[in-house]
């Protein structure tokens, strides 16, 4: 029998998809609760745009935070993830859901390029929707996670200094910090990321800002590669001097760690509260 893929969470995750129809349907039912303005845009392609969620008072200056959703550079929305919003809200933050295109028709430089413009673009308009630009977060989750670093960090893949928002503080929750192993997976055909994209858009191989808080988390179930690349990022920014906080959620799997991330009363959520409270 071959070797199974540790990318492959499918294989390692027997309800795959009654968790990944469970987040799309608890997304719905809370947008349901809260003021959602949906597809704000930032460019101009049909998956370029936020869904911003506001809080039900929001105070003049409220804290900012963007999300940035999985699905391996291929796939994924911002819509079923609409929840990750309720620990933003809870703290008074006003949340931006960001989309971006997907490979293999877009390549990666032109998605970390269109994240980048999604960031500066969210910081520009704050004022406009009542929040304060120099309060800025970021989270993301597996793909979202590693798009998210490179928001405070130059890759090998940057020519010069990249044009980078001011943030605050970032969750990274089960990232791809490696991308090496990506091009031999199973997502060859899929993806179809090339050994040269994976070397010029690695976290691991990029210099990363001094300022920003950094979490970096991964569901206790989840397989090697996540766990040894959230221990190989702590490692580099902590021996560079950077705040980190390496963290580890019980119980959870690649899917189910989104329930933690979305909930104001699990640990995750709590954690991301406290950092949109305290920008």
């Amino acid at each position: 029998m071959s070797e199974r893929d540790l990318y492959r969470n499918r294989d390692f995750i027997p309800d795959f998809d009654a968790i990944m129809a469970e987040t799309e349907a608890r997304s719905r039912a809370f947008a349901d609760t809260v003021r959602v303005e949906r597809n704000v845009k930032y460019g101009p392609t049909d998956r370029q745009g936020f869904d911003l969620v506001f809080p039900p008072d929001p105070a003049p200056g409220a804290p900012l935070h963007m999300f940035i959703h999985g699905g391996y550079w291929r796939a994924g929305s911002k819509e079923a993830h609409t929840l990750v919003a309720a620990p933003v809200i809870a703290a008074g933050g006003i949340a931006a859901l960001v989309s971006y295109d997907l490979m293999p028709g877009t390549r990666l430089a032109e998605i970390v390029a269109q994240v980048r413009n999604a960031a500066r673009h969210l910081v520009g308009m704050a004022p406009g929707i009542g929040a304060d630009p120099a309060r800025f977060t970021v989270s993301g989750h597996s793909a979202g996670a590693h798009l998210a670093s490179l928001l405070a960090s130059e890759a090998p893949g940057d020519t010069g200094l990249p044009d980078l928002p001011q943030l605050r503080g970032m969750l990274l929750a089960s990232g791809i910090y490696d991308l090496s192993g990506i091009p031999g997976s199973f997502l060859k055909d899929e993806a179809k990321m090339t050994e040269e994209e994976a070397k010029a858009w690695s976290p691991l191989l990029a210099r990363h800002q001094t300022g920003p808080q950094r979490i970096i988390t991964r569901g206790e179930e989840e397989t090697a590669p996540f766990h040894n690349q959230a221990i190989a990022l702590n490692a580099m920014l902590d021996r560079d001097g950077q705040a980190t906080e390496l963290r580890i959620e019980s119980n959870r799997n690649h899917l189910t760690i989104v329930f933690d991330l979305a909930d104001p009363g699990a640990p995750l959520g709590r954690r991301l509260h406290g950092l949109v409270r305290s920008s």
